[in-house]
């Protein structure tokens, strides 16, 4: 899950996503006013072709310098991005201006909760780029994810989101926890459930004023992330209400908030931001775009006290896709452009640089992928780290409302608990919300 706001041109500081996206994240301004179009045009008055970009959260692609490397390998180019922090408040306006074919960017960003339904709907709207990517370079069900029946491929993966659990080592050894990543693994291995008994281990010792956990949001996404299936069954049909994985991921969350082991922020909200800021979590999950956001979030003097370890399950968070409408007044250089930011090379740069892990598999084995490191987590080689969960990642079914489902489970339902809500109470509010949204 990613985020990001929409000025052409700045930097912002956040790290979604996936997907988006996804992910991962950047940097934001405020969420009002631009809604992400506004079309491409030619210039700028230099003679250049003005390709534009409309993203959400923080794709990293300008910030890990792709833009500047494009236009100084193609000098009649100029690429401007315009970026919205939430998904939610991305996504709806991209809809419409599908329903229209009118105000879209040259590329467009499309999280990996809403891919489903843009394939199913749109995809008579974009440029098939499966004339312009190489399909082997790619995981292949990242590939078929942005690929309509027809054989359309309408979007080209950017990241997956490989789930890794996050830790404050200064924080675990005040509360007598190990801190050593392989020991701290084991603490929970093989069961979600074993996670909360740490958070109860942590609770008994922690330092003032902190939880175990930063949201009960990031809890729900990790453990569901590791299930097959979710909120839709193989044919389509929306189950989260009569599946058991998704209630039992809700159970444990709420029981992990009712013990106050989870902070009561909602994720990639401004009062959440601060938590990061404040060291008042000690642990989260963790997907490769998130060190991004913790980088772009904290103080300067908590570099290097992160680690990470390999969580309960393997589990997927995020990834996100580029798209190019055949609207749009530059496609075929569009195109290209899209084509060139999710080629494993600059995969393996981005992740180098903004922690987004490359669905081009073909990037694993690079040196940048390999041997990266993250600021904020020291030595630990978070490219060893990730690859291996990244090939352990359930291939789960992913609906035309995946996003509408786990946003209500998350930000309707689970964080209620926090605020005094019984956890049936909460689940019932999500369904009502979440049902509601479906009929719309």
């Amino acid at each position: 899950m990613r985020a990001r706001t929409r000025i052409a041109r700045k930097a912002l500081v956040l790290a979604a996503v996936a997907s988006l996206g996804t992910g991962l994240l950047a940097g934001c301004a405020d969420d009002g006013g631009d809604d992400g179009s506004g079309g491409s045009s030619d210039g700028g008055g230099k003679g250049k072709t003005k390709i534009t970009l409309g993203l959400f959260g923080s794709f990293g692609l300008e910030e890990a310098g792709l833009y500047k490397e494009y236009e100084k390998l193609h000098p009649d180019i100029d690429i401007q991005q315009t970026v919205i922090e939430r998904n939610e408040n991305y996504y709806p306006p991209l809809v419409n201006h599908l329903t229209t074919n009118s105000g879209l960017q040259d590329i467009q960003g499309i999280e990996v909760g809403n891919i489903a339904e843009v394939v199913e709907k749109y995809s008579d709207k974009f440029v098939d780029l499966s004339k312009y990517g190489k399909e082997s370079d790619y995981l292949p069900w990242k590939w078929q994810q942005g690929t309509a029946k027809s054989g359309t491929t309408v979007g080209l993966g950017t990241d997956v989101g490989p789930m890794a659990i996050c830790y404050r080592k200064d924080m675990f050894q005040a509360a007598g926890l190990p801190t050593d990543r392989e020991q701290v693994g084991k603490l929970w291995a093989g069961d979600w459930a074993k996670l909360i008994e740490v958070g109860k281990q942590y609770k008994a010792k922690a330092p003032k004023d902190t939880t175990f956990l930063d949201s009960p949001g990031g809890l729900f996404n990790a453990i569901i992330g590791s299930e097959k299936e979710r909120f839709y069954d193989a044919s389509g049909k929306v189950v989260y209400k009569t599946n058991p994985a998704v209630k039992r991921a809700f159970d444990l969350t709420a029981e992990a908030a009712e013990d106050k082991l989870v902070g009561n922020q909602t994720q990639f909200q401004q009062a959440w931001d601060t938590t990061i800021a404040n060291s008042k979590f000690a642990a989260m999950a963790c997907p490769p775009w998130m060190l991004g956001y913790i980088e772009g979030k904290s103080k300067p003097e908590n570099a290097g006290k992160w680690d990470l370890a390999v969580p309960p399950k393997a589990a997927n968070w995020g990834g996100s896709f580029l798209s190019v409408p055949k609207s749009g007044k530059n496609a075929e250089e569009a195109a290209k452009l899209a084509a060139w930011l999710t080629a494993p090379e600059q995969q393996a740069k981005l992740f180098a640089k903004r922690g987004s892990f490359p669905t081009a598999q073909a990037a694993y084995d690079l040196p940048l992928v390999k041997d990266a490191k993250n600021k904020m987590t020291g030595d630990a080689p978070i490219g060893q780290i990730y690859a291996p969960l990244a090939k352990e990642l359930p291939v789960q079914v992913v609906g035309a409302k995946d996003q509408i489902i786990q946003q209500g489970l998350t930000d309707n339902g689970v964080i209620l608990v926090t605020q005094g809500k019984s956890p049936k109470d909460a689940w019932d509010n999500a369904v009502k919300t979440i049902d509601n949204n479906l009929e719309k």
